[in-house]
């Protein structure tokens, strides 16, 4: 029997597959469990509408992550710190005063575990911040340290 799954089942296959099992096992395990649907020509007309559905949210979502990354690449944020003997900066930044700062600065909230910082900044000046937007989509933004 043709069984389409509805969610992840071990040893068999993931959601959305198409998987051939014996009649029994689908009949007394994945049918009453509801791990799954009978294939019928219904059934797969269904899920070919709702892969289809979700291709083209995930394109819109990517769309708007990559006009996202545009308009990041434009803006800038400024962070002022407190300077140390011989003008070193008091402390360091993180990913979270960048977000905050972002937030303040542009009324944009940006998760600040996007935010990929490979080390702390630690002195003035001008950096440009890698922040994931997207699982294919990274964008940059201007970090400038002030006194």
């Amino acid at each position: 029997m043709k069984v389409i799954l509805l969610e992840d089942v071990k040893a068999l296959g993931k959601k959305g597959e198409i998987v051939n099992v014996n009649d029994g096992y689908a009949r007394n395990f994945i049918l009453p469990k509801k791990l799954g649907l009978e294939a019928t020509s219904k059934n797969l007309n269904d899920l070919k509408l709702q892969n289809a559905n979700e291709e083209r949210k995930a394109k819109e979502i990517l769309e708007a992550a990559q006009a996202f990354a545009r308009d990041l690449e434009s803006k800038s944020v400024v962070i002022k710190m407190k300077a140390g003997e011989g003008g070193k900066v008091f402390g360091s930044v993180s990913s979270k005063e960048i977000a905050t700062a972002f937030k303040e600065q542009c009324d944009v909230d940006i998760d600040k575990k996007k935010i990929q910082l490979t080390d702390a900044i630690k002195a003035f000046g001008t950096y440009e911040v890698p922040v994931r937007l997207h699982q294919q989509v990274t964008g940059k933004l201007k970090v400038k340290v002030e006194e």
